[in-house]
């Protein structure tokens, strides 16, 4: 705890030291540009039902605008459910199958993340200029897919490790679709748009243990219907290979490099 600490009270004081904001509303509007933001096509309403939430129908307006934050969404979604799934299950699934400790599971955990750590620094800016973003988030999701299931049917102690591994191809989805989200939108609307992708990450997170936290333990007891421990991650895969599928919806997206800001920010000096 006082390591994990310690490295974000760095990360803070390098944010603020040596990455500046770029973006200077002086500047945009300096430039006078046509680009019209996607929450500009929204229809100007007098009266918010949610008043408490002043950005919900900021949110509601760039889903309906674009195809592409819509089926962004829908896969986030899906993907963290399964994550999700995975992390309230698999201890409990190990332990019942292998025996495994703690130290095991945090042993799969290091290699997770050694390997999604190559995965970010090494092999996502060889393989995005070559496949493209698209592409790299099917090939991710597909991945994910075929490592959740190893982990359902594993027979032997060494499968979740060569599982783990695995990691290394699956690490590429989020990156991926935040990315393309991103470049959806104007300079101004970036918040609102990976605000949107993260509340329903969390959504999906509040959801999800209360769907395989139950079912984990019904199919590891005597009490399950057929004989299939690991049945509980086998649908974490199911809601991730529907992820797949829905990726192919998302078509490339066109890139927005500015926004005119909107009449309130205009008037500032």
């Amino acid at each position: 705890m006082d390591v994990a600490a310690t490295v974000a009270v760095i990360a803070l004081v390098y944010t603020r030291m040596f990455l500046p904001e770029p973006l200077i509303k002086d500047h945009i509007s300096a430039k006078g540009t046509d680009t019209i933001c996607l929450l500009q096509k929204a229809p100007k309403k007098n009266i918010q039902l949610l008043k408490t939430l002043p950005s919900f129908n900021d949110v509601i307006c760039l889903l309906r605008n674009s195809s592409t934050l819509l089926h962004a969404a829908i896969v986030s979604f899906f993907v963290y459910v399964a994550q999700v799934g995975l992390e309230s299950s698999l201890l409990y699934f190990l332990k019942a199958q292998f025996h495994f400790n703690k130290d095991q599971f945090a042993d799969l955990l290091i290699i997770s993340g050694i390997a999604g750590s190559i995965s970010q620094l090494l092999l996502m800016p060889t393989l995005v200029p070559a496949l493209g973003e698209e592409k790299l988030l099917s090939v991710g999701l597909f991945f994910s897919c075929v490592h959740m299931l190893l982990y359902s049917i594993a027979w032997s102690s060494w499968v979740p490790y060569a599982s783990a591994l695995i990691s290394i191809m699956s690490i590429f989805a989020m990156p991926c679709l935040k990315s393309m989200a991103s470049k959806q939108v104007g300079p101004n609307e970036q918040g609102k748009v990976q605000g949107c992708i993260t509340g329903i990450c969390s959504f999906a997170s509040v959801v999800s243990p209360f769907i395989f936290s139950p079912l984990t333990a019904l199919f590891l007891s005597e009490r399950a219907p057929f004989h299939f421990p690991g049945f509980g991650l086998a649908c974490a895969a199911f809601a991730l290979l529907l992820a797949f599928v829905e990726s192919f919806m998302i078509r490339s997206p066109h890139p927005i490099t500015n926004c005119s800001l909107s009449n309130s920010d205009s008037a500032e000096p």
